[in-house]
Parts: C-alpha cells; structure tokens; sequence
C-alpha cells in the first residue's frame, strides 16, 4: 500500500531492492481507514505518530476563531502529513481528511531508524521537504500576485503534476474530489468568483469537471495561462545528483 510513496521517493534517488522493502514494510502495522472530512490532528493537540497517506485526499489548515478557514496544502497518496511533526510540543494547524483515507500512523523512533540505516532515503525524504517548502512559496505567490483565474490553473496543474509523479493519472485524467467552496479556501476567493473561473476554463476548452474527476485537455496552454513553471516541484530527479551509491 506505499507504492506511491515508494514512487515519489524514485522521483529524487535511485532505490535499491532492499530500500524499497524498507519503505513499504513502514505500513506493515497501525494502518487505519478515516472518512471524509474528518479531523486527523487537530490545532493544539500534541502530535505522536507521522501520518503516512496511503490513499485519499487530506488537506491542511488553520481555522480562525469565527470559523472562516484557509487551507494551506493538500495532501495526496504518498504523501507524509508532515515528516517532522512529532518535534513540536503541539499543533500549530490542523489536518483533515478529503475523502476517505488510509494512512499508516509511523512513530517517530521508527522513522528515526529507517533514516539512520538508510542515509539514501533520508537525503530523498529531506529533498520531499524541501519541494514541500518550494510548494508553499507557489502558493504564497498565488495568494498575493496572481489573478484569479491564474491561482486556480495553477493549483489544477500542480495537482495533476503531482498526481502524475505517483501514477494516478490515466492520461489527460486524474481524480479532483475539491469542492467549488474547498478550492475557494486554497486560493482565497469566494464560491461564486470559483465557479465563474471554472467555466471561463470550460469555455476556453481548458479543462473539464465531471463528479469529482478532471480532464486537462490542453494542459500546455493551461501552464502558459497560469505562468506555471514546474521547476519548483524538482520532478527532474536532480536529487540524483546527491546519490553516489550504485543502485
């Protein structure tokens, strides 16, 4: 069940068979299934396991105190919600689920292990943090700079990009269970400005939004129109430059 982290690891290092095993032998215990919309870790709690995403959407977020909410990042198959967690005394935000997951609860000594008798993984794991970083500077800049209609092409082709890297698109297809209000919060605007912005995209024979899947149908044109540049999700295996062991 962690092939797609095993897939986004190979994004930044060549693994070896028994680096491979190792990964997947993480979800060997203390996997649990969460439905939609749920709070996983909430604000304030003191955290104690890292959540490995198995399948499924989650989403992170702050919430202030008269309820509106902003989502900061989603979270798909392959993702850890937060590799570092267990260091803070509590929660500074809150995770929730999209749609049903599966996640695998990893305690912090387990991860500890696996990064001191695997350096290779622990270089591709500290690389993942650092696209994760290179994730939240994009989405700053949506949030301050690009219009509306830029924001949101620009989240649909870094979720599909990073759908991609794990293998769950079928061609020009990939899952998209985000609500109208949902995606609204990822890029600040109003449901209404939301739905006008998606059938702008329509009409301009961009994209599609059937149920909860999405067709990219020019998804060059789309990137040109968002002005999106997928260096920052480093896709290109560079991380490779830093793995001097043979395979």
């Amino acid at each position: 069940m962690a092939i797609h982290l095993v897939r986004k690891i190979e994004a930044y290092t060549r693994l070896s068979a028994e680096e491979r095993q190792a990964l997947l032998a993480l979800v060997a215990n203390n996997v649990r299934r969460i439905p939609s919309r749920q709070e996983m870790i909430r604000e304030g709690e003191r955290p104690t396991h890292v959540q490995l995403l198995l399948d499924g959407w989650a989403f992170r977020h702050k919430t202030l105190v008269d309820g509106r909410r902003q989502i900061i990042a989603f979270f798909l198959p392959g993702d850890m919600c937060d590799l570092n967690i267990t260091l803070l005394r509590e929660m500074d935000h809150s995770i929730t689920s999209l749609t049903s997951v599966s996640v695998a609860e990893i305690s912090h000594g387990v991860i500890d292990a696996l990064l001191l008798r695997y350096p290779r993984i622990m270089r591709a794991l500290w690389w993942e943090t650092l696209v994760n970083a290179a994730i939240q500077r994009e989405w700053t800049v949506n949030l301050g700079q690009r219009t509306a209609f830029e924001r949101i092409a620009h989240l649909l082709c870094e979720v599909f990009m990073r759908l991609r890297i794990v293998g769950r698109t079928n061609g020009q297809k990939c899952e998209f269970p985000v609500t109208q209000a949902e995606l609204g919060e990822a890029v600040g605007l109003s449901t209404v400005h939301v739905n006008r912005t998606l059938q702008e995209m329509r009409a301009a024979g961009l994209i599609t939004l059937n149920g909860k899947e999405l067709t990219i149908i020019d998804l060059p044109q789309l990137q040109e129109l968002a002005m999106f540049n997928p260096a920052y999700l480093h896709l290109d295996h560079e991380g490779r430059e830093f793995d001097a062991t043979p395979a």
